[in-house]
């Protein structure tokens, strides 16, 4: 069996490569992978930055693979949604950031994976005559509506109306358009994917040691992925258990005493 994630961590950042050509599609095979290498990178200690992104050039996810769909019964799809809500569940909840590296179309559970992480970093492509790619939730065009948490997370990235007007009409966007409106939220320039990759792990290497607390860093996507979701005095109550755990860390010590001695920390993630 081919790997279909690709795991290599280097300098504190963790890429996750979805590698299943031509379209990166997926399927319980492949989310079973996702889930082991999102649980392996929650538990490496090394380990202080995600970055999920697609093999090739073209693609970073096209959604689940539709062959694949329909191969498998009503029964299966249920528990093939099922688990990939539960492992992208688990990538927002790691208190580690997450970013998506779009380095290509990210379309329907392409989108929805995307939307499970922390920030969604898009591939402007500067090389001469070079098309751009798109993003969007055109299941209805299928008959069926994203059911990987699209309708869900949309609408907390977007409002509403226009998450509703999304996928309802199942148009594919830009990445510009993406960043107008809120869900891509760096647009990286660069004319080739090797030079985007690299830019990427630049961007990410700014959250970890000694650069940035990473373990702050992670506790503040915590209480920000959690604390949206429940009644604002629990999400006090979170923040202030948090911020306990972070004032008993090395990084708070060493992040209060260089402000004291007017110099630069040097923080560890611990």
């Amino acid at each position: 069996m081919p790997e279909l994630v690709k795991v290599d961590v280097r300098e504190g950042v963790c890429w996750l490569t979805l590698d299943d050509p031509p379209a990166n599609g997926y399927s319980y095979e492949m989310m079973q992978e996702l889930d082991a290498a999102i649980l392996g990178a929650r538990m490496d200690d090394d380990v202080h930055v995600i970055v999920l992104t697609g093999a090739g050039d073209k693609f970073f996810c096209a959604g689940a693979n539709i062959d694949y769909l329909g191969k498998i019964t009503p029964r299966f799809k249920y528990y093939f949604c099922l688990h990939a809500n539960e492992t992208l569940g688990r990538l927002e909840q790691t208190p580690k950031l997450v970013l998506a590296a779009l380095n290509g179309h990210c379309v329907g559970g392409g989108l929805e994976v995307a939307l499970a992480c922390d920030l969604r970093l898009g591939w402007r492509n500067t090389a001469e005559g070079a098309r751009q790619p798109k993003l969007g939730l055109p299941e209805v065009k299928l008959g069926v509506l994203p059911g990987t948490g699209g309708t869900q997370r949309l609408v907390r990235a977007l409002g509403k109306a226009r998450a509703i007007d999304w996928m309802a009409s199942g148009e594919n966007h830009s990445f510009d358009d993406g960043a107008a409106a809120g869900l891509v939220d760096r647009l990286v320039e660069a004319d080739s994917i090797d030079s985007f990759r690299e830019k990427v792990h630049a961007f990410a290497r700014e959250f970890c040691p000694p650069n940035r607390a990473s373990k702050a860093v992670g506790l503040i996507k915590r209480a920000c992925q959690t604390g949206a979701e429940i009644p604002l005095e629990s999400g006090l109550a979170l923040e202030r258990e948090l911020q306990q755990q972070l004032f008993q860390s090395d990084d708070a010590k060493e992040g209060i005493a260089a402000f004291m001695e007017k110099r630069k920390p040097a923080f560890r993630g611990r």
